[in-house]
């Protein structure tokens, strides 16, 4: 299946890079078009500069953007270019609703539609090891699914329209939750005194630990906090679960504390760096950033 890929950051990129290896990438599209074309150049591939064009050449076409609203924009600007019977997956972490409406509105040209979102951070996009989530029609998902074990590794359906966001919305709760208590220990274990590189090898090893804790406690150990995944980025998700949580009546302790945080860690400077940057607040609770 001929694939285009739409939104070309830290995790699209290399996406596109594993289609290509696999070769079925057709092709190339980002709203800045020096990073489409700096890509192209590097694959080699095709850099489009219109994506009803790109649609056209393409049986599926990939988005992997930041928002909701660019969701929409981008599906807009594809509609008049795609094929009958195409395939339009959103890797992109939305909310449910946008997924429902994206979902009906291509199902009116006969457009299968797949809200995709993924996890496994950038280092799973490198990898091809990311953990896919797809809410759909089962017949789309089976087409698909060639393409998508070249980006993953597990690659699960749950269900209807939105139920890929959901299922990205409950990872992202987890998220916030681990992240604070991983960096909340990281501030712990320095205050104490101890080697911060040999607590994260003996504690990897524990009932404790994580992936964040394993891919990330080193950030801390460091105090440097390249982004993975940004926590501008993860503030929006968490904004997507409460509004989700919302609809229930409920309100989520977990979500709002890490929003808060986010908070201050935004106004100082810190929204592009990764989420282990939450360990600078961490620390002020021991005095010794």
């Amino acid at each position: 299946m001929t694939t285009g890929f739409v939104g070309l950051g830290a995790m699209g990129a290399h996406m596109a890079r594993n289609l290509h290896r696999a070769g079925l990438l057709k092709g190339v599209w980002n709203r800045t078009a020096e990073k489409a074309a700096a890509l192209a150049t590097e694959l080699p591939t095709k850099a489009y500069t219109d994506l009803a064009a790109l649609a056209a050449d393409c049986d599926v076409i990939i988005i992997c953007v930041s928002a909701d609203a660019d969701v929409r924009s981008v599906v807009a600007a594809l509609r008049p270019g795609l094929r009958s019977a195409a395939t339009v997956i959103d890797c992109s972490t939305v909310s449910a609703a946008t997924a429902r409406e994206m979902h009906a509105l291509l199902a009116k040209q006969g457009i299968g539609f797949l809200d995709c979102p993924v996890s496994g951070g950038v280092e799973g996009a490198r990898l091809g090891t990311l953990a896919m989530m797809a809410g759909g029609e089962q017949s789309v998902f089976d087409r698909v699914r060639p393409v998508l074990e070249k980006l993953g590794k597990t690659i699960a359906y749950l269900g209807p329209s939105g139920a890929g966001q959901a299922a990205k919305a409950t990872n992202q709760i987890m998220c916030a939750g681990i992240i604070q208590a991983v960096a909340e220990a990281m501030a712990f274990a320095k205050a104490e005194g101890l080697p911060l590189e040999k607590v994260i090898e003996t504690l990897g090893q524990g009932a404790g630990s994580s992936w964040y804790f394993v891919n990330r406690a080193p950030f801390m150990a460091k105090g440097s906090f390249p982004a993975g995944f940004r926590v501008r980025l993860h503030d929006k998700d968490l904004r997507i679960c409460r509004d989700m949580a919302a609809a229930h009546g409920a309100k989520l302790p977990v979500v709002e504390s890490t929003l808060a945080e986010y908070a201050r860690l935004i106004a100082g400077g810190h929204a592009d760096e990764d989420i282990s940057s939450i360990y600078l607040l961490k620390s002020l609770l021991f005095n010794s950033p």
